[in-house]
Formats: C-alpha cells, sequence, structure tokens
C-alpha cells in the first residue's frame, strides 16, 4: 500500500509496535485487514478482533479482496489466549482490533480502562521485541480526536497513526504523529468505497469545488503535507450578525487561527467585520493546519465581505503575522509546480521568497503569473484587482 507505505516511512519494520488511532467507522479495520492481506505474502499474519466475530471479519475479507491463505483470523479478548494463538501460529505480523477490548487475569481494572490498556500495551510492546513481531494496535479516540487511554500508551509504542476522515465523505487521510522510523509530516490518502480503500497518490483535484462561475469568498491554497504538495479550497461566508456576540464557525481549519486573521484584517486592512458573523470551511474534508493556508483565508474572507471574486485560476500561500505582513514558507517551487500542473496561471506569494531559486531546475519557465506581497493590504490589492 504506497499510500500507507509513505506515511510509515517505507513500510513495517520488524519488531514495531504501531498504534493507528480514529474515530468509530472510519475504516481502521479495512485498512488493517487490506493490509494484512497484502502482508500474508511474505509471511504469517495473525489479526485478533475484539469488536467483531471471526465470522463478520471474513465477510468483509471477502468483499474487499483481502482473503489470503497466509492471514489467520481470530475472535478473542482474552489477553492469555491471544498469546496462545500467537505462540500456534507464530505470525510475522499481529494486528489487535482493538486494544482497549482486551482484558489480562490479575489486573486491575475493566477492558479498556487505564490500567488494563497499559498494561497490555506493555506486554504486547514487550512480546514484539522478544519476537521481533511487528504489531500493529487500532486505538479509540477521545471526543476530542486525541488518542483515548493514559498518554503513557502513545510513549509505549513505536509509531503513532491517526486515521482521520468524515463518515460521511469517502475521503480518508492517515497521518503520522509520532516515528521512530521514519517522518512525522507525511500524509497518505484514501478514497473508501464499496470494495474497500483505493489508495490516492493525486489528490489535488478532491479539494477543489467544481464552478463554471467564480463566486465570492473563495480562494484557492497550496499546503504541503511532507514532500506533497496539496491544492486545497478555502470557502468563507460573511453576512451580518443575527445576534450578539458574532458567530466565527469554521471547518477543516484552526478556529483560533481564523480569529486571529479576522483581528489582522480589522486592525490592519481596515475591513469591518465586527458585526459579521464568519464561516470558513474547506473543500473535501481536508483539514489545513500549516500556516501558509493564512493568505488564501484572510483572501477568501475579504472576498465574501466585499463580495468581489477572486480569479479561478489564482493561488495563493503565505504565514500572516499579527502586524499584517506576510512571511515566506518553504518549499515554493513545489508549490508553484503543483499549481501550474493543476492549471493555475497566477500566484501570490511572500515578498522575497527567491523566485530565481525556485525555478532552478525546471525543464522551461513557468507559466503562472507570480506576484509578491509583503502584506495583506497588497495581497487585497492583487487579488481583487486581477
Amino acid at each position: 500500500m504506497d499510500e500507507l507505505d509513505r506515511v510509515l516511512g517505507g513500510g513495517l519494520v520488524p519488531g514495531a509496535v504501531v498504534l493507528l488511532a480514529g474515530e468509530p467507522g472510519v475504516g481502521k479495520s479495512t485498512l488493517l485487514l487490506e493490509a494484512g492481506a497484502l502482508a500474508a505474502s511474505s509471511g504469517r499474519v495473525l489479526y485478533v478482533t475484539g469488536e467483531e466475530s471471526a465470522a463478520q471479519v471474513r465477510l468483509r475479507a471477502d468483499r474487499i479482496g483481502a482473503v489470503s491463505d497466509g492471514l489467520f483470523l481470530a475472535a478473542e479478548t482474552d489477553f492469555g489466549a491471544l498469546l496462545g494463538h500467537v505462540e500456534a501460529v507464530d505470525p510475522s505480523l499481529l494486528i489487535v482490533d482493538s486494544v482497549q477490548t482486551m482484558s489480562a487475569a490479575g489486573v486491575d481494572g475493566v477492558p479498556g480502562g487505564v490500567t488494563q490498556v497499559r498494561e497490555i500495551t506493555a506486554a504486547l510492546t514487550a512480546l514484539a521485541k522478544l519476537r521481533s513481531l511487528t504489531t500493529v494496535l487500532v486505538g479509540h479516540v477521545t471526543k476530542d480526536g486525541s488518542v483515548a487511554g493514559p498518554r503513557t500508551l502513545e510513549h509505549l509504542v513505536d509509531v503513532v497513526l491517526h486515521f482521520e476522515g468524515d463518515s460521511r465523505g469517502q475521503l480518508r487521510m492517515v497521518r503520522a504523529v509520532k516515528n521512530r522510523f521514519g517522518p512525522t509530516d507525511e500524509v497518505g490518502c484514501f478514497e473508501l468505497g464499496e470494495y474497500g480503500l483505493l489508495g490516492l497518490p493525486d489528490p489535488s483535484g478532491l479539494f477543489l469545488s467544481q464552478r463554471h462561475d467564480p463566486v465570492s469568498g473563495t480562494c484557492v491554497t497550496v499546503t504541503l503535507e511532507g514532500r506533497r504538495p496539496l491544492l486545497a479550497e478555502v470557502q468563507t461566508l460573511v453576512c451580518e450578525a443575527s445576534s450578539e456576540p458574532p458567530r466565527r464557525v469554521t471547518s477543516g481549519l484552526d478556529s483560533a487561527r481564523v480569529g486571529m486573521l479576522i483581528a489582522v484584517l480589522q486592525r490592519r486592512a481596515k475591513v469591518s467585520l465586527g458585526r459579521h458573523d464568519v464561516f470558513a470551511a474547506t473543500i473535501g474534508g481536508v483539514r489545513l493546519t500549516e500556516p501558509s493556508a493564512d493568505l488564501a483565508v484572510g483572501l477568501a474572507i475579504v472576498s465574501a465581505r466585499s463580495d468581489i471574486s477572486i480569479p479561478p485560476d489564482l493561488v495563493a500561500f503565505g504565514e500572516v503575522g499579527l502586524a499584517g505582513e506576510i512571511r515566506r514558507v518553504t518549499g515554493v517551487q513545489r508549490r508553484i509546480a503543483e499549481a501550474e500542473r493543476m492549471g493555475f496561471r497566477r500566484a501570490i506569494v511572500p515578498a522575497g521568497s527567491d523566485l530565481l531559486s525556485a525555478a532552478q531546475g525546471r525543464d522551461s519557465v513557468p507559466m503562472l503569473e507570480v506576484r509578491e506581497a509583503a502584506d495583506i493590504r497588497s495581497a487585497m490589492a492583487a487579488a481583487l484587482a486581477s
């Protein structure tokens, strides 16, 4: 699975313990079942489920084509019985779905409790190191999206992956938040369909809306997920407030950062937003956490407030500071190349982005018209006057 290998830094490491966390129904079991079937071609794989019966897992495996002679299924919640299965099968890969459903005799607490989860994870980690057994644990998440259980759970394992996605959509993303064997800034993209997960090596088009006519309040940016540039569209809506205080609603964006951008626009660019509700969202379920999206978010808000559309062939990226300045970002060359590949013809970038260095190594002169902006006001003038 190229997309999963990308996040892991090349693939699974013998003896490594991987924790995969995600919300219920996002597709964790499907992902691991497919990965287990692929790994079974080079060694035995033991898939232990405590949330479903073996027959249910087998039905899913039949549906997504993840049946293999080297993939063994067991429905078990007792940790002692799990160890017995490991001794009998002698696998090279162990998948436990999920660690919160396991219970160990002689350990205080109920299954899923802090003590049980900590002790079972520590025992599985010791087993993985002793037998050089690659182990993947499925973990639940809390309401705020963090891994459920004690914080020491993340310190015990070697790799922590987060599986994200809107259960109502098809896009799924895997992020590494801890990786002792590779980078922690990569992201893998999948599409969840009827027959399993399909890797998306070129997901940029998923994060752009399909419109024929320009609409105010929208702007496209280029974000870097690891070494991968992704185009994403930001949509905003500004309307008169119906109550006090005005509402600030975000989806796929950091609400605190959007609030900061609103304050910068009011103070530095004289954009009146104090008596207006502001709604900001991304397209396709992507979450933008990189500060380089600041400029696109700010321009989209100004566009919505003035009801003047930004040209659909324009992209903008840059970090906005509290003084209204636009700070430089990394990977300018890759961002511009991706925007050009996707058909965009204009770009607004931070001043001093060293565009000559960014153009080195290219086979041809970029067709994009690149404009530098030192502050948010000059960026607004460049975007709205285009």
